[in-house]
């Protein structure tokens, strides 16, 4: 049994060889244009892969049933654009306890938060990036400028994590990326209030 948004689908599991196979199949379907998967059920039970193509290596003759839950990407175009601030919030909060990690000298602790920092700091530029893209006029004040500058700050930080310099680079996240942070997240707020409006028209 394939359900998709509550729907029973007339096709059937034995169809498909692999659990991959017929997700690829169900995303090409009418109904799923400009649609997001939030959820993937196989069994009643929770699927998200844990290495890339994990769902190739699930048969679909251990499979009894699969349900497929959307929502429409403008929802969620509109719903991440309104926790990009929040995401702003807590870099600049991650950032306070990893200056304050490298001056209390505990380097492996804040090196290992450090590298968190610039992961989520990676995905919240990606996702600000495709967001003001696809989902608003591109109108953002001052965009390119402060991106250039975070771009400079991220490659100076880059350079002085390679000198182990762990004072200098204590004092680059305290007095230059958390007001950059602060800065992204008016700009985030921006980007919200862009996206809704874009979605309304």
């Amino acid at each position: 049994m394939i359900i998709i948004d509550g729907s029973q689908s007339e096709k059937s599991i034995s169809a498909f060889a692999n659990l991959e196979e017929l997700l690829k199949d169900v995303m090409q379907e009418d109904q799923m244009t400009n649609r997001v998967v939030t959820d993937v059920l196989v069994n009643n039970e929770a699927f998200s892969e844990i290495y890339p193509h994990q769902a190739e290596d699930i048969a679909c003759s251990e499979i009894s049933s699969i349900e497929v839950r959307s929502v429409p990407m403008a929802e969620m175009a509109v719903d991440m654009s309104a926790e990009l601030g929040k995401v702003a919030q807590m870099m600049a909060h991650g950032s306070r306890e990893v200056a304050r990690l490298f001056r209390a000298a505990s380097d492996t602790d804040a090196l290992e938060l450090f590298q968190d920092l610039l992961d989520v700091t990676r995905d919240f530029m990606g996702m600000l990036g495709e967001l003001r893209t696809n989902f608003t006029d591109g109108a953002l004040p001052d965009f390119a400028e402060k991106t250039e500058k975070f771009s400079s700050l991220l490659s100076e930080m880059g350079d002085v994590l390679e000198n182990e310099d762990w004072i200098l680079l204590a004092d680059l996240l305290e007095y230059e990326f958390i007001p950059l942070c602060d800065d992204w997240r008016a700009t985030s707020e921006i980007l919200h209030k862009q996206v809704a409006e874009h979605m309304a028209q």
